[in-house]
């Protein structure tokens, strides 16, 4: 019962994460509120994988929704209460580690918008200017002004894609642990995993 509780909640806690990931991708696509970057494709080649909208967001809210369900005790996928558990807790699983390549999806993509740095307008025209960097700008804040255009870009990005970084590394663990949830469940013989004959 403590195990399921602790699933449920932790479901739950996908579901905020998820929100704010779509709410931070979003904010990627307007540098200092202003469209026009966007509607010119003038941004970092990195926010248009949609991985936090898309994979930390809406998928995530997917994968929330369907563990929800499935930790609800009035849910049955078959006659048997036994055989039932034993679907849940397989559908569980999978839904879990769905979650873990979502968000791994988000949290790698993210890491590599922040090494690459913005896409901005340098004195030499509009560039990637760190990319060469190897993500060592990120401690050098004297190199941020070579980014004339969009103002404050720079840590702009660093801040939005830290952000996603943070929120796609919390639904990795999260998953993770429900992962580890439903293990214990069948290595401490809450139920076994193996279906026997005979008994849907």
């Amino acid at each position: 019962m403590g195990s399921r509780k602790c699933g449920s909640c932790l479901s739950c806690l996908l579901i905020p994460l998820a929100i704010w990931s779509i709410i931070v991708n979003i904010l990627l696509y307007f540098p200092n509120g202003q469209t026009f970057y966007a509607t010119s494709s003038k941004l970092t080649n990195y926010v248009w994988y949609f991985e936090g909208i898309c994979f930390s967001g809406v998928m995530m809210l997917i994968v929330a929704a369907v563990l929800l369900v499935l930790e609800n005790d009035k849910y049955k996928c078959c006659q048997s209460e036994n055989c039932s558990k034993k679907y849940m807790m397989l559908l569980s699983m999978i839904f879990s580690a769905l979650g873990i390549a979502f968000s791994g999806y988000c949290l790698v993509i993210s890491a590599l918008g922040l090494v690459q740095g913005p896409y901005c307008r340098t004195v030499n025209g509009w560039e990637y200017a760190f990319e060469s960097t190897a993500g060592s700008f990120l401690t050098d804040s004297s190199t941020w002004i070579q980014c004339l255009e969009p103002a404050y870009v720079v840590e702009w990005n660093i801040i939005l894609f830290s952000i996603l970084i943070a929120l796609s590394g919390l639904q990795v663990m999260v998953c993770f642990i429900r992962v580890f949830i439903q293990l214990s469940r069948i290595f401490c013989g809450t139920y076994s995993v193996i279906i026997q004959p005979g008994i849907i």
